[in-house]
């Protein structure tokens, strides 16, 4: 496990939160975008807005600065400022990541709170798996709004980076 393993798993991340934005949520109608779903975080705008807030708060506790307040979805009905704002948290997840050392993966990054235990890798690891988590349910309702979508599985980014 070293830095360099975990900065090539976060451009799947990346990649994969952009391909599910660009291919299959930008062309969406409003209403398709805002469908009230009662599915784990509902419409495909919570879900994405559930991930960015997530990330953001994850990385932001890494990089020691104060939990951002957590966007409400109904407030983000605007897909260009949803987008400039989840450019906003990749960039900063980027800039942690790029300053990542293989020795700080072994580090506790968290003081106190119920995190105080988890060791860096783990915390990385749980982030990507979230968003793994939360862009197949993405896939769902995509797929239920009749949108033909595809794989996201990492070894297809893998043999396209080679």
């Amino acid at each position: 496990m070293n830095a360099n393993a975990f900065r090539h798993f976060y451009d799947y991340h990346f990649a994969e939160n952009r391909k599910i934005w660009d291919r299959y949520v930008t062309p969406l109608s409003h209403e398709q975008f805002t469908q009230a779903v009662d599915y784990s975080h509902g419409s495909v705008r919570n879900q994405i807005v559930h991930i960015m807030n997530t990330d953001d708060a994850w990385f932001s506790g890494l990089r020691g600065v104060e939990f951002p307040e957590p966007f409400p979805p109904a407030d983000f009905d605007d897909r260009e400022n949803i987008r400039a704002h989840w450019d906003s948290v990749e960039q900063n997840m980027r800039d942690y990541l790029g300053a990542l050392q293989d020795d700080m993966l072994f580090e506790k990054p968290f003081a106190e709170g119920e995190d105080k235990d988890l060791i860096l890798w783990q915390v990385l690891l749980h982030v990507a798996n979230h968003g793994t988590d939360h862009r197949a349910q993405l896939l769902r309702l995509l797929n239920d709004l009749g949108v033909r979508t595809e794989y996201q599985d990492y070894i297809f980014y893998v043999y396209g980076h080679l």
